[in-house]
């Protein structure tokens, strides 16, 4: 080469080095829409407490970030919105626990029937050290997709169907339920002696309209909020899964995003977990007086220990793995 010529590419490359810089300047100026999604509708604790995050967000950044929710499964299931996260289409969603098992399977312990005494045990669990681990497990592992920003209650998980009420064993056995699509789920109505069917959630109205099952299993929150109670008469306090779900980040848009965007996002989503707590309880207890009120029996004079035992099988099945971990689990107090 030249020097003459050596001396144009030389600077050339300069000149290119300085715009650069200045670019990535402005792209980290840029106004950017985090496209966020729920399958409960405005006001669900879960909505809210994501609403309030991007209020929070929009203010500390001057407007710059901003948060756009899509409630209501506008953006469809949970499997859809896990995908449309993977491939950076959507920032933000909320996703259950149950979605994300099969994929980090050392989170399916949250996932065992049982494994929490109530719904407090979860939460000293979850706020603790093995809340983090397993949210930095779910962030390390490449196959996600997903950047894991905190937990949410979902309080716990109980049988409704329109068939009969539910007080033994006995009245599962026959009943077609509706399941989240975890094996494990599935293997648990097994084994209480119903016939555990896996759907998605945007399905599940529509199926025991038609008699595709009899019943599901769910919060009082969610059995409201989706009309649940319009199709099925019973809900039985079986409490049989607590299940903490996820408020989850596309780790393709968190790679764009700079350290201090992602510090603060990780700052205000650790406040929602804690705002959305206190929403959950009033949620709740709103929805039992609507169930009440709407005609539903709701069935709390269960002897638990026939359903604990009966799920034996499951353990036996998938709980060797957890061992150690549900241990540290019973230790929590």
């Amino acid at each position: 080469m030249k020097r003459r010529d050596f001396i144009k590419l030389s600077a050339g490359l300069g000149a290119a080095m300085a715009t650069t810089a200045p670019l990535s300047s402005a792209f980290a100026q840029t106004k950017m829409v985090l496209k966020a999604s729920d399958v409960h509708p405005l006001g669900y604790p879960t909505v809210e407490a994501v609403v309030r995050m991007g209020k929070k967000l929009e203010a500390a950044t001057n407007g710059r970030l901003t948060i756009q929710m899509f409630p209501s499964m506008q953006l469809g299931g949970e499997k859809e919105m896990i995908e449309q996260a993977q491939l950076g289409a959507l920032q933000i969603a909320r996703i259950s626990v149950g979605a994300v098992g099969p994929v980090v399977d050392d989170v399916n312990v949250f996932n065992m029937p049982f494994v929490f005494r109530n719904s407090k045990h979860m939460e000293k669990v979850i706020d603790g050290e093995i809340g983090d681990e397993l949210l930095a497990k779910i962030s390390s592992a490449e196959k996600t997709g997903l950047i894991a920003l905190c937990w949410m209650n979902a309080g716990s998980r109980n049988v409704y169907n329109n068939k009969r009420p539910i007080r033994t064993i006995a009245d599962l056995k026959g009943l077609k339920v509706r399941m989240m699509g975890n094996p494990l789920f599935v293997d648990t109505m097994n084994a209480l002696g119903g016939n555990g069917v896996a759907l998605g959630f945007d399905q599940v109205f529509s199926s025991m309209q038609t008699g595709v099952v009899d019943g599901a299993e769910n919060n009082p929150p969610s059995f409201i909020a989706q009309n649940h109670n319009q199709v099925a008469k019973y809900f039985t306090m079986t409490e049989h899964l607590i299940i903490p779900e996820l408020l989850v980040f596309s780790r393709i848009s968190w790679q764009k995003l700079s350290p201090e965007d992602q510090a603060l996002i990780k700052k205000f989503s650790k406040e929602a977990q804690a705002e959305q707590r206190v929403l959950w309880y009033e949620a709740e207890n709103a929805a039992i007086e609507k169930m009440k009120a709407s005609g539903t029996e709701i069935i709390t004079d269960i002897d638990k220990k026939p359903f604990q035992d009966a799920v034996k099988p499951v353990w036996d099945k998938y709980g060797a793995k957890y061992a150690a971990m549900v241990k540290r689990i019973e230790a929590v107090q």
